[in-house]
């Protein structure tokens, strides 16, 4: 009895798990749904156990289904970082990155790093904009991997890590303290609605804390303990810290890191990259987990 994976199995088991069905999932992959449904089918006999769960409209994992898929996940990433280091040379071109200007640090500068030590013949070309703006520019084709930062995940979306949004002021600051609380943000900041609605329900009077379309601008203002902020709890810049008010301002709610792929001419370039960004957020995952 042969105890070999079948690695084009495993990978519509993967994109098949990540997409949350069969029809997406041939679209990545560029085959058709029933090929998909037959590697999958033949994956199940091969281990002889049911890995999907059919009964609904939805295709959801069963136990033995989401016990392999982490195994599956690394076996398929292994095998891309090895083909891709075997046959470099053979990559080349350009790809769109886009990125809200508060998730580059800490993971993108290394993911960019080791992409192209990798492959040092794809020119990564970095977009910081807001999510909003990302989404439809990946719409339009404009952009071929794009990070998110989101309530839910659209289909098509895959969830790199979960983080509390949290207050943020001047390491050691006292703005927090003051009422009305200066409250400084873009205007396009996705956190600026939330944050804002949370003031409002706690009864806590508010005013602007600056008026500009500038993150640097208004990072300057919170250094300074002029104002205060709601950022991603992995985010918060240098020079700011989380704020431990100790309750005196409301809790803020659960967002989302999400990662999606374009489905133009260089989607095959972008799903290498996406492989160094899962890592990335993966050993974050991790490390929170351990702590």
């Amino acid at each position: 009895m042969s105890r070999n994976l079948d690695m084009t199995a495993l990978r519509s088991f993967v994109t098949v798990a990540d997409t949350g069905g069969v029809t997406r999932a041939a679209g990545y992959l560029n085959v058709t749904q029933s090929a998909v449904s037959m590697q999958l089918k033949r994956l199940e006999e091969a281990l002889g156990q049911a890995l999907l769960d059919r009964s609904s409209r939805t295709i959801a994992l069963t136990p033995a289904g989401e016990q392999l898929l982490g195994y599956a996940r690394r076996i398929v990433e292994l095998n891309d970082e090895a083909w891709g280091r075997m046959t470099n040379q053979a990559f080349e071109g350009v790809i769109n990155f886009g990125v809200p200007h508060d998730l580059i640090y800490p993971h993108v500068p290394r993911v960019l790093q080791r992409f192209n030590a990798e492959y040092p013949r794809i020119k990564v070309q970095l977009h910081s904009l807001y999510t909003r703006v990302l989404k439809i520019q990946l719409g339009r084709g404009e952009m071929d991997l794009i990070l998110a930062t989101e309530e839910q995940t659209d289909p098509g979306g895959e969830t790199l890590l979960r983080c509390p949004l949290v207050w943020m002021g001047a390491i050691g600051g006292q703005a927090w303290k003051a009422r009305p609380l200066r409250f400084a943000t873009v205007n396009h900041c996705i956190f600026r609605r939330p944050a804002i609605e949370a003031l409002d329900r706690a009864g806590i009077d508010w005013e602007n804390g600056v008026d500009s379309i500038s993150d640097m601008a208004v990072e300057a203002s919170i250094s300074a303990d002029l104002a205060v902020n709601a950022q991603l709890q992995v985010a918060v810049p240098r020079g700011c810290e989380m704020i431990r008010h100790g309750g005196a301002l409301p809790d803020l709610p659960l967002y989302k890191v999400n990662m999606y792929l374009g489905e133009g001419p260089r989607a095959a370039l972008a799903r290498r990259l996406a492989v160094f960004v899962r890592q990335a957020y993966g050993a974050q995952e991790a490390g929170s987990a351990a702590a």
